[in-house]
């Protein structure tokens, strides 16, 4: 039973590396990154000592390290939320501090807590509330996330090894290998060897029951792209238990955008079409199960559609679960600020209270040449910039996670690497451009910062782990959201927040989200356009034309829905309307503009 309408998403690479371990036991969903096995083991080492469990390091000289890593801190992670699971639910004479808390950040409308609330106001019963807790309460999940397309090949003294090496498939054997039960989020992007591979795992297939040990999520930004990965599982007999909408750009960490589709028609063709994206992939996975020789369900297995990106009202987040039929709210961004929750650094936590719109900005510096949020002054690039002053630009790329680039080498490498970067200046000084041209060019091979360290240095600071490899840089990839959150919040306060029982945690004059994310994709268009406006292809020109009708096709969509809802953004209504007209001329005039290259 799902308690929460919200869960956690994954941020970035360490802030929520450990969130099981502090939110499980408390009924709440969260989401472990898999990118990095290094800092997974350095944790195990630190929560084994913590714990006075027996420690065992698993070097790299082990065969399949990366993914005995991944499973032995999976395991641990279970083992210990369990652990405080048990503990929450044996009560003697009174309720524990983490049983009054698993009830106190439920909403009041929540008919658990007020079930519980009548049971302990009265004659206090211990054996009826033990039956109750044994009864009705459950830990929330313990997910995973694994980016698709980060799937480095892999060489031992030389010689590459079979892809199911590659870290991504690696990954991926980790978490099935581990004894949790589960979901995996597949996110960035469709890797058809990667999802192949999980045809060789019994616990993603649905048993007699049609239960299903470990879930298959989609983190996708459209219907088409769920349709046909959806689509492609089914014919290999798995089903997929979610999709997962966030928002193009308004989001932390990598921004995948959209061609000016906006997250509201997104939800609502979700909402329009589930149950033919549910008769579609059942219809195929039945025929496939069957001809596997497998169990095949009776009827379509449960699907849940979840959404996030940009989410920051109580009343936003009611609007998603009745507007859109939606199962689940990310409370992503936010939750940075939630030091019970997430794992982030004092210094890295301070900069982030104080965030302001202009402090936050989508970045160029991934090494993935995906558009990345990212926060002005956050150590990791001054780090950066301290290396280009002593003309050493690049990161000597110590974990090498994204060394995908084989554009002038037979192996991988980072876009973010010293030697990436020095070959590239190499090859331009070679060009004879022009100064104007030369900085240009030189701005864009440095601007790449090594995130895959930065995004896991916080945890490492936070716990005063070694960080001599890594270096103190760290990475933030905060949503342009956080610049309306500015104070270090509780559990209760954020989930309080979330469920609409308390009021000032918003500071500053916040825009609905489905305006902001407008704004955002307006002034990435233009970004786009300036960068062009020299030298234009009609390729790029249609692009540009059809991305700016998207865009007003979702205008006319928010006129119309802003227009009959009622009960809903009351006090914000007139603003939004207002907003969305501003937004129509601003489109307008980049229509001319467009049709002017």
């Amino acid at each position: 039973m799902k308690l929460h309408s919200f869960h956690i998403p994954v941020m970035g690479i360490g802030f929520t590396i450990d969130t099981p371990i502090k939110v499980s036991h408390l009924g709440i969903d969260s989401v472990i990154s898999l990118v990095d096995d290094i800092l997974l083991e350095k944790l195990r080492k630190m929560y084994c000592s913590t714990f006075e469990l027996p420690y065992k390091e698993i070097t790299d000289s082990i065969d399949d390290f990366r993914a005995k890593r991944i499973t032995s801190y999976l395991d641990l992670v279970n083992n210990l939320t369990e652990k405080k699971f048990k503990q929450l639910k044996n009560i003697t004479t009174e309720c524990s501090h983490e049983l009054k808390q698993y009830f106190n950040i439920l909403p009041d409308t929540s008919v658990l807590k007020q079930k519980f609330n009548a049971l302990t106001s009265n004659d206090f019963n211990l054996n009826q509330i033990k039956d109750f807790i044994e009864s009705n309460l459950s830990m929330g999940s313990i997910d995973v996330n694994i980016m698709t397309k980060v799937d480095k090949e892999n060489y031992k003294k030389k010689e590459k090894l079979p892809s199911e090496y590659n870290d991504a498939h690696a990954a991926l054997r980790g978490y099935a290998n581990s004894n949790l039960s589960s979901s995996i989020i597949l996110s960035a992007g469709m890797n058809p060897r990667l999802y192949s591979y999980m045809e060789n795992f019994e616990d993603f297939y649905p048993n007699e029951k049609g239960e299903i040990k470990k879930k298959i999520v989609l983190k996708v930004s459209d219907y088409r792209s769920a349709l046909i990965q959806g689509k492609f599982f089914a014919k290999k007999g798995l089903w997929v238990s979610e999709y997962r909408i966030e928002s193009g750009l308004n989001c932390g960490g990598h921004a995948f955008a959209t061609d000016g589709y906006l997250l509201g028609p997104i939800l609502a063709q979700f909402r329009d079409h589930k149950e033919e994206l549910i008769s579609e992939t059942y219809k195929i996975i039945s025929e496939v199960l069957e001809r596997k020789n497998r169990t095949v369900p009776k009827s379509p297995l449960p699907t849940k559609i979840t959404a996030q990106g940009g989410v920051g009202t109580a009343e936003e987040h009611q609007f998603l679960l009745d507007h859109y039929n939606i199962d689940s709210v990310g409370w992503g961004t936010p939750f940075l600020l939630v030091p019970e929750a997430t794992t982030v650094d004092d210094d890295t936590l301070n900069k982030l209270t104080k965030a302001k719109e202009e402090d936050l900005y989508l970045s160029d510096i991934s090494p993935l040449g995906i558009p990345f949020n990212s926060i002005k002054g956050n150590t990791k690039d001054e780090e950066k910039m301290a290396l280009i002053k002593k003309d050493r630009p690049g990161s000597s790329c110590p974990k090498k996670f994204v060394a995908l680039n084989k554009e002038l080498t037979e192996k991988g490498i980072c876009t973010a690497s010293r030697q990436y970067q020095h070959l590239k200046i190499k090859e331009l000084k070679e060009k004879e451009l022009s100064t104007a041209e030369y900085d240009q060019e030189y701005q864009k091979i440095t601007e790449k910062s090594c995130t895959c360290v930065g995004l896991g240095t916080s945890a490492l600071l936070k716990y005063n782990l070694d960080t001599k490899i890594e270096g103190k840089g760290v990475s933030v990839c905060p949503g342009p959201n956080m610049a309306y959150f500015s104070n270090v919040m509780s559990l209760k306060e954020i989930t309080s927040h979330i469920y609409g029982e308390s009021k000032g945690v918003i500071t500053g004059d916040r825009p609905n989200m489905f305006i902001k994310e407008l704004a955002i994709y307006i002034e990435y268009l233009k970004n786009k356009v300036e960068e062009t406006k020299e030298t234009i292809s009609d390729k790029q020109k249609k692009y540009f034309s059809t991305f700016a009708s998207n865009l007003k096709d979702g205008v006319s969509y928010y006129e119309n829905l802003f227009q009959k809802i009622e009960n809903s953004f009351d006090s914000s209504k007139s603003q939004i309307i207002n907003d969305l007209k501003q937004s129509k001329n601003t489109l307008a005039q980049m229509y001319v503009k467009i049709k002017e290259l």
